[in-house]
């Protein structure tokens, strides 16, 4: 059996929401019985049928906050040890980091050793519970701006924000390539699509759930912290390079905190890849379905490859030593 050569150092990473869909995983299941493996313990963790629902499910179901993690994380675990299955332990062992983008995380946590996979995807459900009821709908919003140089629109939220008391936008996403998105109350955010838009950028309004990853989400991040209380968070193998600060993190003891101030605060992508690259990472695998975060990667550095790991085909690829 061949394995991919990497003479450089490798990394993986982990999509976020955005990239499901249904039939996301089912191929992996169906040829790989490591997968499959996983896809069961996922079902036994939550007590339903979570594969059921990826395979061939309900799409309007499927987009629920609170299934749509559990099914990500799912599914990339599933590709990760399908990779173990077919590639090899030395391929799976020799990445040296991984990260991935808001949920992806989590994912890159249980790849890196720290988190149990059960653990992990009973924790992911919860999450995905607490961000939803954390703002009733209508009152939050999301929107991607575009064109604007960041302190601008880091100037035009404090503004925004200090206008009417109790209602806060700010930077959700650090996405690359000139994207940020922004989350807070629904009119804050329209209030600072129209100032970006006059100051001439362009604002894109999000159809999300709930606004991710701003002050909104305390309530989410109490209920997170204390299920991670409960939880036994091993050492890393690998450093995991973490949302909230963009630096690799090997302390275990911090991952509780980590995790808990990702919620609120901003996904600081472009930052964490350019840190992956500073360390001599010239390859990313791509762990799951969809290719959302080889878009991000490519308009943040070219010299970055992502190579998508989350299909049947993407493994033989890798296994005849197709780059």
């Amino acid at each position: 059996m061949s394995t991919p050569s990497e003479s450089a150092p490798y990394g993986f990473v982990f999509p976020g929401q955005g990239s499901q869909e249904i039939g996301m995983g089912k191929d992996l299941s169906e040829r790989f019985p490591a997968a499959r493996a996983v896809f069961d313990e996922a079902d036994d963790a939550l007590g339903f049928a979570l594969s059921a629902l990826c395979f061939a499910g309900d799409a309007d179901e499927l987009a629920l906050t609170a299934n749509t993690q559990p099914a990500i994380l799912t599914c990339s675990i599933a590709a990760l040890a399908a990779a173990r299955s077919e590639l090899g332990d030395a391929f799976v062992d020799g990445a040296a980091l991984c990260f991935g983008h808001s949920l992806g995380e989590l994912s890159a946590l249980v790849a890196a050793g720290a988190l149990a996979f059960a653990d992990a995807v009973r924790l992911v459900r919860l999450r995905g519970e607490a961000m939803q009821a954390a703002v009733p709908a209508g009152v939050g919003a999301m929107a991607a701006i575009l064109r604007l140089d960041p302190e601008r629109l880091e100037a035009l939220c404090a503004e925004v924000s200090a206008e009417i008391p109790g209602e806060v936008v700010s930077p959700a996403n650090e996405n690359g390539g000139g994207q940020i998105v922004v989350a807070g109350h629904a009119g804050a955010v329209e209030r600072l699509s129209e100032r970006a838009a006059a100051a001439g950028g362009r604002a894109i309004p999000l159809k999300v759930s709930a606004p991710f990853h701003c002050a909104l989400m305390k309530p989410a991040a109490e209920r997170l912290d204390a299920a991670l209380a409960e939880l036994t968070i091993r050492p890393l193998r690998i450093p995991v390079i973490t949302n909230v600060d963009a630096e690799p993190n090997l302390d275990h003891e911090r991952v509780r905190a980590l995790l808990v101030r990702q919620v609120t605060e901003r996904v600081r992508w472009e930052a964490s890849v350019r840190k992956a690259v500073h360390m001599g990472v010239q390859r990313v695998y791509e762990v799951g379905h969809g290719r959302v975060l080889a878009g991000l990667n490519k308009r943040i550095d070219r010299n970055l490859t992502t190579t998508p790991l989350g299909s049947p085909r993407d493994i033989d690829v890798l296994k005849d030593g197709a780059q």
